[in-house]
């Protein structure tokens, strides 16, 4: 894996190629040797470097259902009071249900929730919870995968079946497949979203040298 075609930049780590990964469709070259990192982290944490003050500002920040890959750096930084939170995580702080958060109103500054709602049955509930913790003129960044060639987003709660969940949604414990209309579901919550479509912003070279997703819109939400 040795060479410097390809870069995490979460640690600066140089590589000859990535790992494969994939849960139904093996994907090449998407998994850094060093970080664990998947294209969505690796964006995430260069919108966060790039576009944010997340660090260098004091804030206090809540990271849902934590990746390894961005809570190992973030547990670094002395600018921020950082807790991570999730139902059954193991490497989570706080264990709690994202539909009965255990804070009071406008707690947080910032709150990352990414790739958990598709997973939540009562989504609705999830985001207001949200949108009731974060602070006023804070940020949530709540990414989820969405079928861009869909308006609406499809859901069956008949479905329970992993196999058959797995076959409609794309993964066994998945309970909808998002379409452009996540957004209107996270503005009916009282949020003000930006549709950052990142990648945008960022050179030819850099896209390829980082392995960042081709198109992938990071849900900038503002109280």
């Amino acid at each position: 894996m040795y060479g410097n075609k390809f870069t995490d930049p979460i640690d600066g780590n140089t590589f000859r190629a990535f790992l494969p990964y994939g849960y139904n469709k093996i994907r090449n070259n998407v998994l850094s040797p060093s970080t664990y990192s998947l294209e969505r982290h690796r964006l995430l944490w260069l919108y966060l470097k790039n576009e944010t003050s997340f660090f260098k500002a004091k804030l206090k920040v809540l990271h849902f259902a934590p990746e390894s890959a961005l809570m190992n750096q973030f547990k670094k930084l002395k600018n921020i009071s950082y807790d991570t939170i999730d139902l059954n995580s193991p490497i989570a702080d706080i264990k709690a249900d994202i539909c009965d958060l255990p804070f009071l109103d406008n707690s947080y500054d910032l709150i990352l929730c990414n790739h958990v709602l598709e997973h939540i049955v009562d989504d609705n509930k999830a985001i207001r919870e949200l949108y009731r913790v974060l602070k006023k003129n804070g940020i949530g960044i709540f990414q989820v995968p969405i079928d861009y060639n869909r308006d609406t987003t499809f859901e069956d709660f008949s479905v329970t079946n992993k196999k058959d969940r797995n076959k409609l949604f794309g993964q066994y414990d998945h309970v909808r497949i998002y379409g452009l209309d996540f957004f209107d579901r996270l503005q009916k919550a009282g949020f003000s979203v930006e549709k950052c479509e990142y990648t945008s912003k960022l050179s030819k070279e850099d896209i390829i040298k980082f392995c960042l997703p081709k198109k992938e819109i990071i849900p900038i939400c503002r109280k």
